[in-house]
């Protein structure tokens, strides 16, 4: 199983074919420029995810460690959302009843979301799951897990 690591919260102990720690790399926001769609369709202006796009979308499995902020996703994090939109396409689809993006490549990975923190109170953290079950639910992906990292880290030992 190829999988892909996308770490905030240091070293997960999962082997990977791919990490890119969000510790250490600061993800340029979207420009919106739109030539990930028009002169260079699914690549960014940027550049610097190249890597990591071919890796995610090879990947089987990406699993997201995340540090809250304040109660939701970090900065860094929505940024690299945001970056992830050359993986689709320009065109846009009302079959579910709502706009989506329709999907670039055949097949998107298994998303787990493992994250650090925590909620003010329950409509915090029921407001955070749904973002995260939305974010990914718009990108075609299957989300099977979002636990904090210490349920990850008790199944780990186990």
């Amino acid at each position: 199983m190829k999988r892909v690591i996308i770490s905030e919260t240091g070293e997960s102990g999962l082997p990977s074919e791919f990490l890119l720690d969000l510790s250490e790399t600061a993800v340029k926001d979207c420009i919106g420029c739109w030539s990930c769609w028009v002169k260079t369709p699914g690549r960014c202006v940027h550049k610097d995810l190249d890597e990591f796009y071919r890796a995610y979308i090879s990947a089987d499995k990406a699993v997201f460690f995340t540090k809250l902020s304040k109660g939701f996703v970090s900065g860094n994090l929505k940024s690299l959302f945001d970056r992830m939109i050359p993986l689709y396409l320009p065109f846009i689809s009302y079959e579910t009843g709502e706009s989506m993006h329709l999907p670039r490549y055949e097949k998107y990975p298994d998303i787990e979301v493992y994250y650090e923190g925590t909620f003010e109170n329950a409509d915090g953290q029921a407001i955070f799951e749904d973002y995260i079950k939305r974010t990914f639910y718009q990108f075609h992906c299957e989300l099977k897990i979002i636990k904090p990292v210490g349920e990850y880290k008790e199944e780990l030992v186990v």
